[in-house]
């Protein structure tokens, strides 16, 4: 099954706490502390898979979490790093932000790609020692990892697409000059997904070609599977445009190539301006009549249009026009990247990020930087108490509690832990 659009949830690891830890050997009086440090979590990594072709994987597991950091041990031992998380995906994928929209990483080479950082390791308490605070009973918490809602969205890296209604010939034109190897019949959408393949021209002369199916009238606006599958032409450099010249089917050539770009330039105006090769196919079904090959070749002219005639059936001008291919891309610049434009937002935890609200007998202190102090704070040591009391009563908690009606003897829950109030 082709599957070209994804949404998956990543998150990486978060780091590990530090440890607050003393020294404890005989002979060895007053060892100090000796907390190590957290181990950092693991990242969630992006890499290039060319054994992958679709995003299949992605359509049941919709969630990627890397492995946190250990916590510190004794004796300064540092905690282990959290394992990456190493997501394959097909080249050419696109890695966008679910919120916005906005490209995050075009993943068209072979440089992996950190998507999300893993959190830092917390400090243990030897990092605290002081020579008037000998013995910090406390330690840092490790860093959240981070959280993020992506669109994983295939765009196929081709040199040249081949365009065209349903049945003109095109999935015969690429089994005729690569060793791909798509469904043929005399029936419209046989091909149902893109197939790619390698076209060599001569030595160290090659480009890769890309027969994209289901464009028809109202491709732009969803009809047929031409919604689905524009966005495989995106990157291509060249447009390959194969025309039925004979007209097997009863439609007008002239008005078949009028509404193929009409439906280019309503998905894309960069896309409908992308080079093209005309292509008149099927030359074999004219017998002596050359005047629709005439027809064709005068509005190539007129339009600035290179011009080719062929017959994928009998391999008349195949070799000619893929020649000619090669000459153009030889003209044109490589293929198209995405440049990044996602920006992540900076979360800023300041002192007013916090609220006081009455519940029942309890005064209930909450918010993010209420939190991310208490995760800090070991109620058991006097020394981070005081740390505790100072910020809090700095950021104006305490005020706001009086201000509020609380009494001596009230309940105070601050964070996740619950303390009685003393003025």
């Amino acid at each position: 099954m082709f599957i070209d659009v994804a949404k998956i949830k990543i998150v990486s690891g978060k780091g590990g706490d530090g440890k607050v830890s003393f020294h404890r050997e005989k002979y060895v009086a007053s060892g100090g502390p000796d907390g190590g440090d957290g181990g950092r979590g693991g990242s969630v990594i992006f890499q290039v898979d060319d054994n992958l072709s679709t995003l299949l994987d992605f359509r049941y597991k919709k969630k990627y979490v890397a492995a946190a950091g250990e916590n510190g041990g004794g004796k300064r031992c540092k905690g282990k790093d959290g394992e990456s998380l190493v997501i394959r995906v097909p080249r050419g994928t696109l890695l966008r932000d679910q919120k916005t929209g906005q490209v995050i990483c075009d993943l068209s080479d072979d440089e992996p790609y950190v998507a999300a950082k893993g959190g830092n390791g917390g400090w243990g308490n030897t990092h605290f020692s002081t020579p008037t605070r000998q013995a910090p009973r406390f330690a840092k918490p490790g860093q959240p990892g981070v959280e993020l809602d992506v669109i994983l969205e295939l765009k196929l890296l081709a040199d040249v697409g081949l365009i065209g209604f349903p049945n003109v010939g095109k999935s015969t034109l690429l089994s005729m000059v690569s060793a791909a190897r798509p469904k043929i019949a005399n029936y419209h959408f046989t091909t149902l997904v893109p197939n790619l393949g390698v076209v060599s021209v001569g030595e160290e002369q090659s480009f890769v070609m890309a027969d994209i199916p289901g464009i028809i009238e109202g491709a732009a606006e969803g009809a047929g599977l031409g919604h689905d599958f524009l966005r495989h032409i995106d990157r291509c450099r060249l447009l390959l445009h194969v025309v039925d010249v004979a007209g097997s089917e009863g439609r007008d050539p002239l008005d078949d190539i009028e509404k193929i770009n009409q439906e280019l330039a309503g998905y894309s105006e960069f896309l409908a301006a992308r080079p093209q090769i005309l292509v008149a196919n099927k030359v074999d079904l004219l017998g002596e009549d050359r005047a629709p090959v005439d027809r064709l070749r005068a509005y190539a002219e007129e339009h600035g249009l290179k011009f080719a005639e062929m017959s994928a059936a009998t391999s008349q001008g195949v070799t000619e026009l893929m020649r000619l291919t090669w000459d153009e891309l030889r003209e044109l610049p490589p293929v198209f990247r995405y440049e990044p434009e996602f920006v992540p937002e900076e979360e800023t935890v300041s002192e007013r990020d916090w609220t006081v609200e009455q519940v029942e007998d309890y005064y209930v202190v909450s918010g993010a930087w209420v939190d991310k102090i208490m995760a800090s704070v070991n109620t058991d040591d006097y020394e981070s108490r005081q740390y505790m009391d100072r910020m809090l009563k700095n950021a104006g908690v305490y005020e706001k509690l009086e201000a509020m009606g609380v009494k001596e003897g009230d309940f105070v829950v601050i964070g996740d832990m619950e303390f009685e109030y003393v003025y």
